[in-house]
């Protein structure tokens, strides 16, 4: 097993069984996606304006924390869902594999970051949020994050395996110009492990299972969420590479493979296909030598456009717009950014010196051109095997709830996502019930004091909820439908 930072600033080991030697780069088999693995690792590391100051560099760590178990389940079971925004234990990823020759040999490499507290004290030894040496340079206090990463090379044939993952306790001091004092940066351990299960799920295909679970517990489990994440593995993902194999898409598994693909069980991430999409649709399902399971939820190939020059830890935003505005932060701000952390000084850096060719290029860039005319609607109500969120009702205890049900919002304590924490209590009304792809249910519902519930009833912008998050008010009007559904739990998603 290999194993060591991924950042080149330590060298590391080669594996036992010899599938990568000493000098080896480090993406030599997973080098196709390395640059989306890289994006989902540090996916919200550090927004704009980058600044320790800004609130949102406050609230930190969104995807894939595996906490330990006795935190995460401080206020009850986790639920089930691949939703890797979810705060969690564990994560798993089932996924199919078609063996195309004997000998194939199966190569896991699970990521994550490690959390770093940097600590900076002054001449005299003691801690402080900030210090300013002679030659001008500022140093603050910050929540750094190491990047991590373990190998495993099996023969890719029935059986199971487990390696170790997590990452021991450390601390490293740099000691500042002049005597002005020094930097500590402390890492605590981080307990965990991968199981790797190898099964048949048909005459040529073989099921995958690999589960990671944080194996530690916390001295408090009611401690806040910032110190638990001292201990929990952050932005956990999982790279597959087979040789002499292909795995086979769970978005679009082909003919034959449709319910081997629907009893592949993923939690609190997804797999898809990595590599190049390939130039012509394939006939009978897609399938690729290498898979990306994502706590962020991604199509098949998913690809980090050419024109990025470098990766603004906000992929959901637009290039252009994050280079622009980070341009025009002022030389106080721009300072403090270069304080917070190395990474946002590599921004800054970047940004700074862009030439004007590569800026033009983030205006945008017309990849085909296809006509748009006789495309089908991509869903219609009531054509989804008889859903129709619009009159589907669901039980909450008792009472059967539906569109127009007035509900009082009670979201889950921990694991709830902010925005639906500043709700709770409030009354709404349901809009519609809907389905999730992991088979959970959740409520849209406006808010009945919000200025603009209308408007948001009109256009669709709504708030979900689970059911067990929601207080019926009263009876309901909505139509007994012949059978009762009863909610699966899932996890709570943000606001639409």
């Amino acid at each position: 097993m290999a194993e060591g930072l991924v950042d080149g600033r330590v060298p590391r080991s080669a594996p036992a069984d010899g599938s990568r030697q000493p000098g080896e780069p480090s993406g030599h088999f997973f080098g196709q996606v390395s640059a989306v693995a890289d994006a989902v690792l540090y996916e919200g590391y550090l927004l704009y304006p980058y600044r320790r100051s800004s609130p949102k560099n406050r609230a930190r760590w969104q995807f894939g924390v595996l906490f330990p178990r006795d935190w995460a389940e401080a206020g009850g079971p986790v639920s089930p869902g691949v939703s890797g925004s979810a705060d969690s234990w564990y994560q798993q990823t089932e996924c199919l594999v078609r063996v195309e020759r004997p000998g194939a040999v199966l190569r896991v490499r699970v990521r994550y970051l490690q959390m770093q507290h940097k600590q900076v004290e002054d001449a005299a030894g003691q801690p402080v949020e900030s210090l300013t040496c002679d030659d001008g340079t500022v140093h603050l206090t910050f929540e750094e994050a190491v990047p991590r990463e373990r190998d495993l090379a099996v023969p890719l044939a029935e059986g199971a395996h487990r390696f170790a993952v997590g990452s021991p306790s450390g601390t490293d001091t740099e000691t500042l110009p002049d005597g002005a004092g020094r930097i500590v940066r402390r890492r605590e351990e981080s307990a965990a492990s991968t199981a790797l299960e190898i099964e048949r799920a048909g005459e040529d295909l073989l099921r995958l299972r690999v589960r990671t679970a944080h194996e530690g517990r916390t001295a408090d489990p009611d401690a806040p969420r910032d110190h638990a994440l001292r201990h929990a593995l952050i932005a956990t993902h999982t790279l597959l590479a087979a040789e002499g194999a292909v795995f086979v898409s769970l978005i679009d598994p082909g003919q034959g493979r449709q319910e081997a693909a629907r009893s592949c069980r993923n939690d609190f991430t997804f797999p898809v296909l990595g590599g190049a999409p390939p130039a012509v649709s394939p006939a009978d399902g897609s399938v690729s030598a290498l898979l990306l399971s994502s706590p962020i939820i991604l199509p098949d190939h998913p690809q980090v456009a050419p024109e990025s020059p470098g990766d603004l830890h906000d992929a959901g935003e637009i290039d252009e717009i994050l280079t622009l505005r980070t341009m025009l932060l002022t030389d106080q701000e721009k300072r403090e950014a270069r304080a917070t952390d190395p990474r946002a000084a590599e921004i800054l850096d970047r940004v700074d010196t862009m030439p004007p060719e590569v800026l033009g290029r983030l205006h945008g860039a017309i990849r085909s051109l296809k006509p748009a005319a006789n495309r089908p609607a991509w869903w219609q109500e009531g054509a989804d095997e008889g859903l129709s969120p619009a009159t589907d009702t669901v039980l909450v205890g008792a009472v059967r709830v539906g569109g127009g049900s007035a509900v009082r919002l009670r979201p889950r304590g921990r694991g709830a996502d902010a925005q639906d924490m500043f709700l709770a209590g409030r009354t709404a009304t349901v809009a519609a019930v809907f389905h999730d792809v992991d088979g959970s249910t959740h409520l849209a519902v406006t808010v009945d004091d919000d200025p603009a519930a209308e408007l948001h009833g009109w256009y669709g912008r709504f708030h979900y909820f689970r059911p067990d998050e929601v207080e019926p008010l009263g009876g309901t009007d909505v139509p007994d439908p012949v059978t009762a559904q009863e909610p699966p739990t899932g996890p709570t998603p943000s606001e639409a």
